[in-house]
C-alpha cells in the first residue's frame, strides 16, 4: 500500500479531501491546460522503459534525457534529477539506511527470512503502475501535474513504493518489503521535501492458513497485520502504548493507522490494511487475502534521532554524517551551530492557474536547500475580484552564514522566475 508519512503529505488524504477536484497548474511547466489534459488522457501512447546508460537501478539504466525533457508533458526539473541515484536508504551509516536495516532485521528474525527485500527498483514507473494498479480514482488530486512529477503522459517518478506492488504480486512474490526514494511536488518547510523515502510491506495468505483458525480471511489477515506491526513498533521504539485508528484508503479495506504514545504525545507511525480483493484479482490471486502497510522513513527517523529539519538527511557535512554508526538505531542527533535565517517577502496578484506547489518548485530551483520555508502570510481580494498573495521566504544554510549579497541575488532571481513562469503580477 502507499506508504504513509507524517512528515510528508500523504498521497491519500482523509475521505473529505480524497475526491476533491484537481486542476492542472501548467503555466510553470510551460504547457496549456488543454494540451496537458489531452496528453494526460492519451491512453494509446505506450509507456517507455528508459534504456540509455547513466544511472543504474537494479539493472535499469537511466540517462538525464530519460527524465528531464523539453516536452510539453514533462515537469521534472534538473534539481529533482540530481537526487536520482543518491539512494540514501542504501547507505548503512546514514540514519535512513540504519532504520531500514533495523526493520529488515525485525522481519528476518520474526519471519525466518520469508520476506523478499527490494531496495533498488527503478523510480521511473508507468502511470498505470503508480495509480491504476492500486485503485487510485481517475479524478484523484494526486494524479495532477501540480502534485506529481511527469516524465511524459504515461510515465512518472513514483509517488509511493506501492507502484511496484502489482508487478511483484504478478511475479509470484507473497511476502515482500519494498524500500525506495519517492517523489512529490510539495511545500517548503522543515518536514516536507520533494524527495523522501518509503517502505512498503505485503503478505499474502492462502485459504489453508485461515480456514483452520475459525476466522474468515479478512479478519485473519487483519489480526495478523496488527500483531506484526505492534511487534515492529516495539522493536523500534521500545515498550510504548499503542492504539489503532480506523481510517480509509482506496487500496485496503478495512484500513487502519497505528499510533504510539511517544515523548508525551501520540505519534502516527504508519498506515495499513487488508488489501482490496480487486488488486489481488488483477494479479491472478483470486483465492487469496493479503495485508499491506506503508511507512515514511524520514518521519520515523526524525523522531528516533531528534533530527529537526528534513534537509539534514541530504547533508554531506561531517558534523552531521559522523554522528551515525551502522547498526546503532536512535542515537540522538547533536545540533551543530545553527546559522541565522534571512526573511524576504514577496507579493503578487495571482491568476486562476496559480498553485503554491508551482511557487515552491521555482524557489527550490533557484535556492536549492538554502530555502528553509515558504509561508503564505497574507492574502486579500480587491473590489475588482483580483486576489493578492504575500509569501515570506526563509533562507538559511545549515553549514554557514549567508551574506546579504547572496540573499538579495537569490530573491531577485526568484522574483524574476515567478513573474515569467507563473504569469503573476508582482506588487
Amino acid at each position: 500500500m502507499a506508504a504513509m508519512s507524517y512528515a510528508q503529505s500523504t498521497l491519500f488524504s482523509k475521505p473529505a479531501l480524497l475526491f476533491r477536484s484537481f486542476t492542472f497548474s501548467l503555466t510553470y511547466s510551460s504547457f496549456s491546460t488543454s494540451s496537458a489534459l489531452s496528453a494526460h488522457s492519451s491512453r494509446h501512447q505506450k509507456w517507455r522503459q528508459p534504456v540509455v546508460s547513466a544511472l543504474d537501478f537494479g539493472g535499469v539504466k537511466i540517462a538525464k534525457d530519460d527524465v528531464v525533457r523539453d516536452d510539453l508533458t514533462n515537469n521534472v526539473p534538473d534539481t529533482i534529477y540530481a537526487k536520482l541515484g543518491l539512494q540514501l536508504h542504501r547507505r548503512d551509516q546514514h540514519p535512513l539506511g540504519i532504520l531500514k536495516n533495523a526493520i529488515f532485521d525485525y522481519f528476518d528474525t520474526n519471519y525466518a527470512n520469508k520476506f523478499d527485500k527490494f531496495d533498488d527498483l527503478c523510480p521511473l514507473v508507468s502511470v498505470k503502475a503508480n495509480f491504476d494498479d492500486v485503485l487510485v480514482p481517475p479524478d484523484h488530486v494526486s494524479r495532477s501535474y501540480n502534485d506529481t512529477y511527469y516524465v511524459d503522459s504515461q510515465t512518472v517518478l513514483r509517488c509511493h513504493t506501492s507502484a511496484h506492488q502489482a508487478e511483484l504480486l504478478r511475479k509470484g512474490h507473497t511476502h515482500f518489503l519494498v524500500t525506495g526514494d519517492v517523489y512529490r511536488r510539495d511545500s517548503i518547510d522543515s518536514t516536507h521535501y520533494p524527495v523522501f523515502h518509503q517502505m512498503e510491506g505485503v503478505r499474502v495468505f492462502s485459504p489453508d492458513e485461515w480456514e483452520t483458525s475459525g476466522l474468515d480471511g479478512t479478519l485473519y489477515a487483519a489480526s495478523d497485520l496488527k500483531k506484526c506491526l505492534e511487534g515492529l513498533a516495539c522493536h523500534l521504539f521500545g515498550a510504548v502504548e499503542m492504539r489503532w485508528i480506523d481510517t480509509y484508503f482506496p487500496f485496503t479495506n478495512p484500513s487502519f493507522e497505528l499510533e504510539i504514545y511517544f515523548q508525551e504525545k501520540w505519534l502516527e507511525v504508519l498506515g495499513c490494511g487488508v488489501t482490496e480483493q480487486e488488486i489481488l484479482k488483477r494479479s491472478g490471486k483470486t483465492d487469496n487475502v493479503a495485508w499491506a502497510f506503508g511507512l515514511g522513513l524520514e518521519r520515523l527517523a526524525m523522531v528516533l534521532y531528534d533530527i529537526p529539519d528534513i534537509r539534514l538527511f541530504w547533508s554531506s557535512d561531517e558534523r552531521f554524517t559522523s554522528q551515525f554508526v551502522k547498526g546503532q538505531l536512535g542515537v540522538k542527533f547533536k545540533p551543530f551551530s545553527k546559522f541565522p535565517p534571512c526573511y524576504k517577502d514577496m507579493s503578487f496578484w495571482i491568476n486562476d492557474s496559480f498553485t503554491e506547489n508551482n511557487l515552491c518548485e521555482i524557489v527550490r530551483g533557484v535556492a536549492g536547500d538554502l530555502a528553509e520555508e515558504v509561508q503564505l502570510i497574507d492574502n486579500f481580494t480587491n473590489k475588482k475580484g483580483m486576489t493578492s498573495h504575500c509569501y515570506r521566504i526563509a533562507y538559511r544554510s545549515m553549514e554557514r552564514s549567508l551574506t546579504d549579497e547572496e540573499i538579495n541575488e537569490l530573491q531577485w532571481n526568484v522574483r524574476d522566475q515567478v513573474e515569467k513562469k507563473l504569469n503573476v503580477i508582482l506588487r
